[in-house]
């Protein structure tokens, strides 16, 4: 005799599924296959691996929550599967030497396949421009500043684009009118910038010179608070995926690294003190935290005289201790480099057991425990830059650009190569070096710079 669960048991139940057993299980019978289907599951796997809280039912008309999951995996698959050929190479000459890239687009959410990359840039004439990548053109220029653009950061959402020049001004530009929305002098050079989008609204957060982190609203730039890290410069600054947690890196041998709870920032209190704790290690270089374990930290500390590298991984929780709420940090794993690598600069993380980083002409993935996975060998030269997000990882030596993907599910293999392009824009000047590499799922954008400080932008965008 055949028993048939009602609806809301088998959603229950097909809630703790990933997305290829719910695509099996809903091939089972037609009472499976439309409660597989259903919005309710769908939604839940998009909101899990997006932001797109603002997404609803009415942006997607008549698509289902399955449907618009597919369609933005396809999206997401479209750029590991092309091959050098597929993209079409567009540079362009004279950009900034100091200022970096950030894209003004984002992923954006819509059933749309024509969606146009958009990449911001600082001129040698000290303009903040952004360029039209697909085309290869520039589509807005900001007037001529009276200082340098030394830093800058996007938030796409809102698409905004927020600046730091020489002069210690920060300014808030839409890339479409010609004037900036707001600006702030500051008292200190600002080392480091973060925008977010969050349930409070859009935020600015700023490391200076003087140890302090200041957190505005965008695009106002109004104050919301002002906290004392360290009693020396802020030079890392990182918030976590989930926007929960906000590490804060000083001068590299003189603090231990210290996480806040970012919520004391975004709404401080009055006579209180943000909760924060210290990380035990002072010789940290940089940090990176885990995408799909949002409490989870990796630190590197490299100890130049002792010629040690260490990979240390930290949890963070609040817990209740005597009526009052602490923050604490939980060392999970530690491991120290074999000494025949070389010491690396950067490093990146993707399901909170696994460290990527580049290491001379290989990258080298690591568990959190110090077993190595994976060694490539895609590069000729040393790396020379390297970018992680969620999804892709990026290397650049001088003679070509490697794109890897991280795979789903935490299995071997983890890491998956997938395109390599050769530097045939070295031709139009030699003697460069890559300073700044990004992808988006349509392109790959880089600036590469010569000895004597000249730039070039080269945009490589898909076509297929």
């Amino acid at each position: 005799m055949e028993i048939r669960l009602p609806d809301l048991a088998l959603k229950r139940i097909f809630s703790f599924l990933d997305v290829f057993s719910l695509l099996q299980v809903s091939q089972v019978n037609k009472d499976w296959n439309r409660v597989a289907e259903s919005n309710y599951l769908w939604r839940a796997h998009s909101l899990q691996r997006w932001d797109c809280n603002n997404v609803t039912d009415q942006h997607l008309g008549a698509h289902t929550w399955k449907q618009f999951f597919l369609h933005q995996r396809r999206k997401e698959l479209r750029l590991s599967l092309a091959q050098p050929d597929n993209f079409v190479c567009k540079i362009t000459e004279n950009t900034a030497f100091e200022a970096g890239l950030a894209y003004l687009s984002g992923n954006s959410f819509t059933m749309d396949e024509q969606e146009k990359s958009i990449i911001c840039s600082v001129s040698p004439k000290k303009e903040l421009c952004a360029w039209d990548v697909q085309e290869g053109t520039m589509i807005w220029s900001s007037p001529v500043q009276k200082f340098q653009i030394s830093n800058l950061v996007t938030l796409p959402q809102m698409h905004l684009v927020i600046t730091e020049d020489k002069s210690k001004t920060i300014k808030v530009w839409n890339c479409q009118d010609r004037d900036s929305l707001a600006t702030l002098p500051m008292p200190e050079t600002c080392y480091c910038m973060e925008a977010h989008l969050t349930k409070d609204g859009p935020f600015l957060m700023v490391g200076d010179a003087a140890g302090d982190i200041y957190t505005f609203t965008l695009p106002e730039l109004r104050n919301i608070s002002k906290v004392t890290a360290f009693q020396c410069a802020i030079v890392l600054l990182r918030c976590s995926p989930d926007k929960k947690w906000v590490f804060a890196c000083g001068t590299y041998s003189r603090t231990f690294p210290q996480v806040f709870l970012a919520e004391d920032l975004l709404r401080p209190s009055e006579g209180s003190a943000p909760l924060s704790t210290f990380l035990p290690h002072k010789l940290c270089t940089t940090a990176c935290w885990n995408p799909k374990k949002k409490n989870r930290i990796t630190l590197m500390s490299h100890n130049r005289r002792g010629r040690k590298t260490e990979i240390i991984t930290f949890d963070l929780t609040t817990e209740r201790t005597g009526g009052q709420t602490v923050v604490q940090a939980y060392e999970i794993s530690s491991f120290q480099l074999p000494p025949r690598l070389e010491h690396p600069t950067w490093i990146g993380a993707s399901d909170g057991y696994l460290i990527v980083f580049p290491s001379g002409p290989d990258l080298l993935l690591f568990s959190i425990t110090g077993f190595l996975l994976q060694q490539f060998q895609d590069h000729q030269t040393a790396i020379s830059n390297f970018w992680v997000d969620p999804l892709y990882v990026l290397t650049t030596s001088a003679d070509s650009v490697h794109l890897y993907m991280w795979e789903e599910g935490g299995c071997p293999p983890y890491l998956r190569s997938c395109c390599h392009l050769d530097s045939t824009w070295r031709d139009h000047i030699s003697h460069r070096f890559i300073s700044c590499v990004k992808c988006d799922n349509a392109s790959i954008v880089l600036k590469a710079t010569n000895i004597s400080e000249s730039s070039i932008l080269v945009m490589y965008s898909l076509n297929m």
